[in-house]
């Protein structure tokens, strides 16, 4: 809370700083000005390669005083000064740099996105600053070249003082250094690409051909050599070969599909095994420094969804005109004068779909009086959806909303592009619309916790679930958040099954990633819950208290892999069309999810449910006070309204999108932003061909009582690696399902079904939590025998 205050307060600060920087058009002016300004700085630049003979005499303090001076730069005297004094005063050829990072300024003004701008810049600056060092040191003695040689004065001046310092020798070793340096710190690969070279040259230097001496460690099999670790995950393992499979569709996203099919693959990167401690405390030694885990490693070509993917639909200005704000405030001031009540002052705020009126009361009047005029107010203005609130939260103030006659669209490209969402720093970061005052609505997803929406049939319930998915996605990479999502029509959530390996989570028997069977949700509610318990085991082994915390210390390697411990993504469950569940299902949905609401929101699940029906038969007291965070799309009647938000308001909506948000005693009336199918389709379209995981991920495995199949497993039909599982489990002395799934790169089904086959033949213990089971085996030699035995 405090780095969001200090946060808060210099964004305050920069705000009463730059006004102007708040105005879209002067940013864009600006952009345009910086831009064409590094235009003809490099035109001016690359003519003094070719004028600077014939102009360095004139360019001197007489140059733009004096009119019968004439140049022979293409850009003029301002230009042939400005790159004398780059080119010859400055950095030399370094100095064509420059232009470059004033056309990444411009271009960011005005809004073309380029990552990490800031650190592009100070590389490129130093960069430069090294290269006319080296330039003044290589052609230290070619004065007669570009006026202070390829270098510039400064590299000439500094390569002079360097060489009189440490002599010509030292300076060579310094700037073969300073190179070393500057690659290692501007490329993350180049250190383990000298560290894996130094170690071949040195293998067949000193590797000797004596064959007697024979190491005591184990040989490490074939498969295992083949094995990238991206670091202490416990349940996605890679192979270092990832083959793209050959896609045969319709290309929807134009050249955008081909760029990233013709890609290059992914540099395959060796990682050395981090070292723990036995404890799950901070962990390393004196000679180790360990990097942090990335957990976006596993898939680290992976690229968030382009802006470029949604449509406009029709952005654009307001369409109230100064005639219906008139004519509304005159009919409005005409109906309360009726009453013989009087305001003294009235103001209006345009929204894109409704406008707010607020009016300022003469002393004297009782708001209930006005609050009570809401029909007849709606009466004279020929409108529906007329809202009063009465008083404003924080405003002395009384708000009349009404509807504008020509809504407008918002479109979740302008919410998305917008630098309050692209700027926010929040966990699970959601934008669903735009206020009153045309402002977009972030929110935090993980501080809700839950969400609870309600509205009549077409009124943009699924267009609100879409928005909050579509967010997502535009915000985290796959390794921090799966999605379950439970479709009981069938219909609304099937687009997102191309999001499988990517961002999808599921019970392992389940065969479509998109959860539509009643028994399914039941079990895999289930499973969330066995999830929830492991979570809360594993905070409670590494002693911390929220997921936050948790993960914070995992990559900072301080909690041991080998121990059961793993990177912990979020999970956002997402049920459209809740009541048909209660219906059909009753007690078994209501159960597990009323268990999920209450405690699940420290170890990162969030629950997203849906319905038509805002009914307390469906919405039971349970569920409502489970989900203080709640949005109302419009309903048919008060009592729906009370059911879903505890106060009217929902039941004088006017539809398509138009929303209340009460995110905890005050509501907020917004414009939920709107995506079509098409957009959906193409941003699913453009995760699906990137690379993803091997296997979706799998929830825990959840048996229902009373299943007959619960401990049937038939030890004659084993697996093909149960005898190397068994040997690998002993020699570790530890058996954990993640640990087969590294060693032998396989998924979590299988992995699980071996582990019970090994509990079955006596080998492994059951399962304690999150802890790794008990090996029945002391050491390899019983076990071969019993194996042997096993085996005839």
């Amino acid at each position: 809370m405090a780095k969001n205050g200090k946060n808060r307060k210099k964004t305050d600060k920069s705000k009463k700083a730059n006004p102007l920087m708040k105005d879209r058009r002067f940013k864009i002016l600006l952009g345009i000005l910086i831009s064409v300004f590094a235009l003809y700085l490099t035109i001016g630049m690359v003519s003094y390669l070719f004028t600077w003979k014939t102009d360095q005499s004139f360019l001197n303090d007489r140059v733009f005083s004096s009119p019968e001076i004439r140049v022979e730069n293409w850009s003029g005297k301002a230009g042939a000064w400005l790159a004398d004094f780059l080119i010859n005063r400055g950095f030399g050829l370094a100095s064509f740099s420059i232009p470059f990072i004033f056309m990444f300024l411009g271009f960011r003004l005005l809004n073309v996105k380029i990552e990490k701008l800031f650190r592009k810049t100070i590389t490129t600056l130093v960069v430069s600053i090294y290269l006319s060092i080296l330039l003044g040191y290589i052609f230290g003695g070619f004065h007669n070249i570009l006026g202070s040689g390829p270098g510039g004065r400064h590299g000439l001046y500094v390569a002079q003082w360097l060489n009189a310092f440490m002599g010509k020798a030292g300076t060579a070793f310094f700037l073969l250094i300073t190179l070393f340096a500057i690659v290692i710190f501007t490329n993350h690969h180049a250190l383990e690409w000298i560290k894996q070279q130094a170690a071949k040259i040195f293998r067949l230097k000193y590797q000797t051909p004596v064959h007697d001496n024979v190491s005591d460690e184990p040989e490490i099999p074939a498969e295992e050599k083949n094995t990238l670790l991206s670091g202490p995950d416990d349940d996605l393992v890679f192979e270092t070969e990832f083959p793209q499979p050959e896609l045969d569709i319709k290309n929807p996203l134009g050249d955008l599909v081909t760029e990233l099919q013709d890609s290059p693959e992914e540099e395959e990167i060796e990682l050395e095994t981090m070292p723990f401690t036995d404890n799950d405390a901070e962990i390393g030694s004196e000679n180790t420094v360990l990097e942090d885990y990335d957990p976006t490693l596993e898939l680290s070509s992976y690229r968030l969804p382009t802006i470029d993917l949604l449509e406009k639909h029709d952005e654009g200005n307001s369409s109230v005109t100064n005639e219906e704000l008139i004519s509304n405030k005159n009919k409005i001031v005409e109906t309360l004068a009726h009453y013989k009540i009087q305001i003294d002052k009235i103001k209006a705020t345009i929204g894109p779909t409704v406008t707010l009126y607020e009016i300022v009361p003469a002393p004297g009047v009782r708001i209930a009086r006005i609050k009570n005029l809401e029909d007849d107010i709606a009466l004279s203005l020929a409108a529906l959806g007329i809202r009063i609130i009465a008083p404003i939260p924080g405003k002395g103030t009384i708000g009349i909303e009404v509807p504008n006659q020509k809504p407008e669209i918002v479109s979740m490209r302008s919410i998305l592009s917008s630098r309050k969402f692209q700027e926010s720093e929040y966990e699970l970061a959601i934008a669903i619309g735009k206020t009153i005052s045309n402002e977009t609505y972030v929110f935090d997803l993980a501080k809700m916790p839950h969400l609870l929406i309600a509205g009549a049939t077409g009124q943009g319930k699924s267009v609100g679930l879409n928005a909050i998915i579509t967010s997502l996605l535009y915000k985290k990479h796959p390794s921090e958040l799966k999605f379950v999502l439970v479709d009981p029509k069938k219909v609304e959530l099937t687009l997102y099954s191309k999001l499988e390996k990517h961002f999808l989570a599921k019970i392992p028997d389940a065969e479509e990633p998109i959860i539509t069977d009643t028994q399914k949700v039941i079990y895999t509610l289930n499973s969330l819950t066995i999830e929830m318990d492991q979570r809360y085991m594993l905070l409670k082994s590494a002693q911390v208290r929220n997921i936050k915390e948790y993960n914070h210390k995992f990559i900072k390697r301080r909690l041991n892999p080998e121990k059961g411990h793993r990177y912990l993504p979020y999970i956002v469950v997402i049920i459209d069309e809740f009541a048909d569940l209660i219906m059909t299902a009753g007690r078994e949905v209501e159960t597990p999810l009323a268990r999920l609401a209450q405690v699940a929101r420290a170890i990162g699940i969030h629950l997203v449910i849906a319905t038509q029906r805002p009914t307390t038969n469906i919405i039971t007291g349970s569920i409502k006070a489970n989900f203080p965070a709640r949005i109302a799309f419009r309903v048919t009647s008060m009592i729906d309204s009370r059911t879903i938000l505890d106060s009217p308001g929902a039941n004088q909506l006017v539809g398509r999108g138009d929303m209340l948000l009460a995110p905890g005693s005050d509501m907020i009336r917004l414009q939920c932003a709107f995506i079509d199918i098409p957009e959906i389709e193409k941003i699913t379209e453009y995760i699906n061909i990137q690379r993803g995981f091997i296997t979706p991920f799998y929830l825990p495995e959840y048996t229902a009582e009373g299943d007959p199949d619960a401990l049937d497993v038939d030890l004659s039909k084993r697996d093909p690696m149960f005898d190397d599982a068994a040997r690998l489990v002993v020699t570790h002395q530890s058996g954990s399902t993640s640990l087969l799934q590294r060693k032998f790169s396989i998924g979590y089904n299988r992995a699980g079904k071996i582990m019970d086959q090994l509990e079955a033949a006596g080998i492994v213990g059951p399962p304690d939590g999150s802890k790794p089971r008990q090996v029945l085996y002391p050491e390899i030699t019983s076990l071969e025998h019993y194996l042997q035995s096993l085996n005839n």
